[in-house]
């Protein structure tokens, strides 16, 4: 049995559900709200667990209870003990193409507007909430625009051709985010339209956080 430690609202969450769905993978769900409690992901229970005081968390039951943080280390560890279907290409030049696409959203884009650094910026910095959106844009709109030319060496195809894996994985979560900060979108049609495709697709509405059981 795969267990995931998460929250329904964390995008690294989101991204390995995406990648859980699209393998068929079942899996349980443990919330670990991000807010409650000063963050439950700071607890003694959790910190034991995962000392990185982060989301997700995959353990795996069956492989001797294996933990593994980090989401992009959790797909690929996915995609190297169930490999049908897989999330990556199989030509090296495209898959390293597709990894560097994904690393930028989850290693570039990212971390710069997660949870832990707006935090910081109002409680820490004293900024308030129209600076915090301010930063949140711009990293976001100098992040999208370098991948939506990224995006050119896939034409317009998937990155599996006719079907999503690991980019999209990252690329619908980051997207999420950037309505939900209210993001002017429209100078990047590739992104959009990839995202448009993907959110037809079973793997990803089940993996929305609004249909997560700890949503609130």
């Amino acid at each position: 049995m795969l267990k995931l430690y998460g929250y329904w609202r964390s995008s690294a969450a989101y991204r390995v559900r995406i990648a859980l769905n699209l393998k068929g993978l079942a899996y349980r769900q443990v919330p670990v709200h991000l807010l409650k409690d000063g963050g439950q992901q700071h607890g003694a229970e959790y910190r034991a667990l995962n000392p990185q005081e982060l989301v997700p968390l995959l353990v795996d039951e069956v492989n001797g209870g294996a933990r593994i943080s980090q989401s992009l280390a959790i797909l690929e560890y996915l995609d190297e003990v169930f490999p049908v279907p897989t999330l990556l290409p199989a030509d090296p030049v495209e898959r390293a193409q597709v990894r560097s696409l994904a690393l930028h959203i989850a290693c570039e884009i990212h971390p710069l507007n997660n949870l832990r650094v707006l935090q910081y910026l109002t409680g820490e910095l004293g900024i308030g909430d129209e600076a915090k959106s301010a930063w949140y844009r711009h990293w976001v709109a100098q992040g999208l625009a370098a991948l939506e030319q990224g995006l050119e060496t896939l034409g317009d195809k998937l990155s599996l051709t006719n079907r999503p894996g690991y980019l999209e994985a990252c690329l619908v979560p980051q997207v999420y985010n950037a309505r939900r900060f209210a993001c002017d979108l429209a100078a990047y049609p590739r992104i959009l339209e990839m995202v448009a495709r993907c959110e037809t697709l079973p793997a990803f509405q089940q993996a929305a956080p609004e249909v997560q059981p700890d949503a609130r």
